[in-house]
C-alpha cells in the first residue's frame, strides 16, 4: 500500500528479541473509511506489530500515520485513538477524573469527557471508580479514552474481549459508525466469528508472517468462514488455542 492520506502503512518490519524472530518482513496497510481487521491466534506477532505502530517499541522497518511516525505528534491522541493493555489507572480513580487526566496531557477540553462517555454507552458512569467497573465496561471506558481527541485513526487491541451478546451488537455498530465518519479503524483480535461481521479488510498473522491480506471477500473466496480460511493457510491450524475459534 502508498502512503496515501490518512491511511495506516506498515512497511517492511522485523523484530527480534534475543534469537527469536518475532516479527518477519510484515507489510500491509489500513485505508481510510475502512475497518481492518488484524487478525492471528495467540503468539502470532499482533501485539508486537501494534506496540511498534504506537511507538512503544523498536524495530526495522517503518510504521506510519499518513506518513508520520506516532513519535512525531505533539499531540497524538488528536491523531491517533488507542485501545490497548487495559484501562491503565489507579483503581480508586474516577472514572471522569481517569479521562481528564489523559485529556488534559493532550490539551483536550474537559467537556469532551461527558461527550465520549455518551458516545460509549456509560453516561452515568462518569463517577465511578475504575475498580468497580466490569471487563466489559472497562472496554468501553477504553474506547471512550481513544475518541477523547477525535482522532482520525483507531487502533483497537481486541476490543471486544469482555463484552457481553449486548455489548458486541453495539461495538459491531460503534465501529461502523467510526468508519463511517471517515476514520481509519485497525482491530486485532483472535475471535474470528465477530471480526467477520465487521471487517472491509483482513491481514492474517502466523508465527510472526503475514500470511494473506486484502477485502473480506477476497480472502474468503468460496470458503464459508473467516475460520476456513485460517486453517486452509497454516500448515498447524491443529494447535491453535481453542480461544482462537
Amino acid at each position: 500500500m502508498t502512503n496515501q492520506p490518512n491511511n495506516i502503512v506498515i512497511s517492511h518490519v522485523n523484530k527480534r528479541h534475543g534469537n527469536k524472530e518475532i516479527l518477519k518482513d510484515v507489510s500491509f496497510g489500513a485505508k481510510q473509511g475502512r475497518i481492518t481487521a488484524f487478525l492471528g491466534p495467540n503468539g502470532a506477532g499482533k501485539s508486537s506489530t501494534l506496540r511498534i505502530l504506537l511507538g512503544l517499541d523498536r524495530s526495522t522497518g517503518t510504521a506510519t500515520f499518513g506518513g508520520r511516525k506516532y513519535v512525531t505528534f505533539d499531540t497524538p491522541l488528536k491523531v491517533v485513538g488507542a485501545a490497548f493493555d487495559g484501562i491503565g489507572g489507579s483503581l480508586s480513580r474516577k472514572v471522569k477524573t481517569h479521562l481528564k487526566i489523559i485529556a488534559q496531557s493532550n490539551g483536550i477540553p474537559n467537556s469532551r469527557v461527558a461527550e465520549v462517555l455518551k458516545i460509549v454507552g456509560l453516561p452515568d458512569k462518569g463517577n465511578a471508580r475504575l475498580g468497580t467497573l466490569s471487563l466489559g465496561e472497562g472496554q468501553r471506558l477504553g474506547l471512550a479514552a481513544a475518541l477523547l481527541g477525535n482522532p482520525q485513526y483507531l487502533v483497537l487491541d481486541e476490543p471486544t474481549n469482555g463484552l457481553d451478546p449486548t455489548g458486541i451488537r453495539w461495538f459491531r455498530k460503534f465501529i461502523r459508525q467510526q468508519a463511517d465518519l471517515g476514520r481509519t479503524v485497525l482491530l486485532s483480535s483472535h475471535l474470528l466469528s465477530e471480526v467477520e461481521a465487521v471487517a472491509d479488510d483482513v491481514v492474517i498473522i502466523d508465527h510472526g508472517k503475514i500470511i494473506a491480506t486484502g477485502e473480506l471477500h477476497q480472502v474468503m473466496k468460496n470458503l464459508e468462514s473467516l475460520e476456513d480460511v485460517f486453517f486452509s493457510l497454516t500448515e498447524e491450524g491443529e494447535t491453535i488455542d481453542e480461544n482462537f475459534l
